[in-house]
């Protein structure tokens, strides 16, 4: 299933992201995404990894992940 493209990106206060740019940045970053994810999936299954397992450590990666910019309040 691909991206939803209609996701209203808000910031963390709450805010629309009304930016033209800045969203059209987010949906070309979410299929970037999305095709990497995906490619990463069917080479694990090809190599027979289990699927399931595949997406736990997805999740867990994406999980990890920090940002390197202090928090906005």
């Amino acid at each position: 299933m691909p991206h939803k493209p209609g996701t209203v990106w808000r910031s963390p206060t709450g805010d629309v992201i009304a930016c033209i740019e800045k969203n059209k940045v987010m949906q070309e970053n979410m299929a970037e995404i999305r095709q990497v994810c995906q490619d990463a999936l069917e080479d694990a299954v090809l190599m027979g990894c289990d699927e399931q397992q595949f997406r736990a450590v997805l999740a867990e990666l994406v999980a990890s992940l920090e940002s390197s910019f202090p928090p906005q309040d």
